[in-house]
């Protein structure tokens, strides 16, 4: 008998890995609206099956952990309050004492979804049913369900099949006047629980919306509802306040949108770069939305309270979308020396149409979000000699999207990760000389699951450059709000989640200004979330929807394939240039790319629960 032999991974085990990532998928393509507690009893199975049964609190304490989940479950059987202290006693039991992660996580799964959706554990106990947000599943679909402005996915995927790409503009706008812009730009929640998931991978759903948007012709809006007399004031043009105008002109009010600025478009136009989002194709939806008859006055700055009041007075609501356009400090030594600049100084200026001068300069940006890849790649374009990205925590910790990351590195830009900003050298003149940064090590993880970073053994290292650009947030300027008596929490807008101020009718709040920096997408559902509220408080119900009609699904098989991926020009091309990165597909890769669609409104729960909504 031999001593050692070369170890090979046996048919049952290859067949287990493959168990394990049909798991993991299903995982993933878990829909909203599911019963949390019926989850986290399954999530405690597959726990107490991995154990190794040499402690008891593992062995035997995840099993009675299971029965007390299976009591809560068991709508048949009458059980009191009790058994929730019970079961997060047992758990921290578990936490406490067994001896390795398989058990001590369990517990902690079981204690954080008792901490997460405790409510419905009760209403399991004292009623024998989920809450009813999980009866009533209002949107079964995940990728509608998923998308904050609730656009029809499905629909308008099956309409490019169809070849009907104006149609697809159509239903989009129905929920989302900004079809163009969030094709080019949208962070697409929407494919994050994508049914396609448990096959292979989930279908491209920002590239289905950019063929859609590159082929549909000139689109004309819907027409204008009868004439209300009302008047609606919207503090802030951009993407949150041009929606609410667009929705709230269609239904018949006159709007009238102030801004600050020059243009319209708030941080589309003055926060992203023209590589991502040419000026022209936002121009595109901008124009749309104006000639639905919404009134514009741009360079008109809210200086006070009084302002406000005087636009109170004159128009029967106003809706403030202002948008986060101020920086934060970052808080150390020779911060202010020269050379020092803000992310939203750059791109506001490159918004007017002012290029800064980076021309054989050693660029450092600080920080690690879109923002901040965003400046590093725009200094490139300038000509800067070195850009490096400095980041105080790991690579896969940055609240960066992975393509910009990606996109930044490939065109040349250096990443610096695990280096937290120290201090800042200056000249005689004042002039940057150099940032020193503190090498950083991971630690513990915050309550979002990324480490915290932690001040490493090593001496403070020298980056010299001549720019230093810093990307590490943005604020909202609230005091004439406050003045008014706009409540304000943090330097957001305290506003409810139908947008009204409280306390202040009339007055509606929506977007950065109220839930800080966010997504274009997430502004677009502010602006359409008011524009609704607005509209009830003005003593009307108008309703927007599309008559556009949605083709039957297609029947025939879905085996595993190939995502279409969107491709871009080549870095080398690219890198000097601020000339669009992105290229949309082919009609080849559209068709085959909406053919993976699923069509979870017609099938599943789609078919059961209306699988779409026709009109809000």
């Amino acid at each position: 008998m031999s001593r050692l032999d070369i170890k090979t991974r046996d048919r049952a085990q290859t067949v287990v890995e493959g168990l394990y990532q049909d798991l993991e998928r299903r995982i993933i393509a878990s829909p909203p609206g599911l019963c949390p507690v019926d989850m986290a009893s399954s999530f405690l199975k597959l726990c107490h099956a991995q154990t190794c049964g040499k402690c008891v609190p593992c062995r035997v304490g995840l099993g009675q952990l299971q029965h007390l989940l299976d009591d809560v479950l068991d709508l048949s059987d009458d059980v009191d309050l009790d058994i929730i202290q019970l079961i997060e006693k047992t758990a921290k039991t578990i936490r406490d004492s067994a001896d390795c992660a398989i058990g001590t996580e369990a517990a902690n799964m079981v204690l954080r979804g008792l901490q997460g959706f405790r409510e419905d554990y009760i209403e399991h106990v004292t009623n024998h049913r989920c809450v009813a947000s999980i009866q009533n599943l209002k949107q079964p679909v995940p990728c509608i369900a998923l998308c904050p402005a609730e656009v029809d996915v499905p629909g308008y995927i099956s309409l490019v099949l169809e070849g009907k790409c104006d149609d697809a503009v159509r239903l989009i706008r129905k929920d989302n006047p900004f079809p163009i812009v969030c094709a080019l730009i949208c962070e697409h929640p929407c494919e994050a629980r994508c049914r396609r998931n448990l096959i292979d991978a989930p279908i491209n759903i920002r590239g289905m919306k950019r063929y859609a948007v590159d082929h549909c012709g000139k689109v004309a809006i819907p027409e204008r509802m009868p004439d209300t007399g009302k008047k609606v004031a919207i503090i802030g043009g951009g993407p949150s306040g041009l929606s609410a105008a667009y929705f709230l002109s269609l239904m018949g009010h006159h709007v009238t949108v102030f801004e600050k600025r020059t243009h319209l478009g708030g941080m589309l136009r003055y926060g992203i770069p023209s590589y991502r989002l040419p000026r022209e194709r936002l121009q595109e939806d901008i124009d749309a939305i104006l000639s639905a008859g919404v009134e514009v006055k741009t360079d008109y700055d809210i200086g006070s309270g009084d302002s406000i009041q005087k636009l109170r007075d004159d128009y029967d609501a106003v809706y403030i979308s202002i948008g986060a356009h101020t920086h934060k400090t970052i808080g150390i030594e020779g911060e202010y020396a020269r050379g020092v600049i803000s992310a939203v100084e750059i791109l506001r200026s490159m918004g007017d149409d002012t290029m800064p001068d980076f021309k054989d300069k050693q660029v450092v940006v600080i920080g690690g979000g879109n923002v901040a890849m965003d400046v590093a790649r725009t200094a490139k374009r300038l000509g800067a000699k070195k850009v490096s990205i400095v980041y105080r925590r790991r690579r896969q910790d940055m609240t960066a999207l992975p393509e910009e990351i990606e996109g930044a590195i490939a065109e040349g830009c250096e990443l610096l990760d695990l280096k937290a900003p120290a201090r800042i050298k200056s000249t005689k003149d004042g002039d940057v000389e150099c940032l020193f940064v503190k090498p950083q090590i991971a630690g513990e993880a915050d309550k979002a699951g990324r480490p915290r970073p932690m001040d490493a053994q090593a001496e403070e290292e020298c980056i010299p450059c001549q720019i230093i650009i810093s990307a590490i947030g943005q604020a909202t300027v609230t005091e004439h709000f406050e003045q008014y008596g706009i409540p304000i929490n943090r330097g957001n807008i305290v506003a409810t989640r139908s947008s009204g101020i409280e306390s202040i009718p009339g007055i509606f709040a929506g977007g950065d200004c109220v839930s800080g920096p966010s997504t274009v997408i997430n502004a677009v559902a502010a602006g359409k979330v008011a524009a609704a509220n607005i509209d009830n408080y003005l003593g009307y119900h108008h309703v927007i929807e599309c008559d556009v009609e949605i083709p039957a699904p297609r029947h025939g098989d879905h085996p595993p394939c190939a995502r279409v991926e969107m491709k871009e020009r080549l870095p080398g091309e690219r890198g000097g240039d601020f000339g669009e990165i992105e290229k949309g597909m082919t009609e080849e890769e559209a068709q085959y790319e909406a053919l993976r669609c699923l069509r979870c409104d017609h099938y599943g729960l789609g078919v059961f629960k209306g699988g779409r909504v026709k009109k809000w």
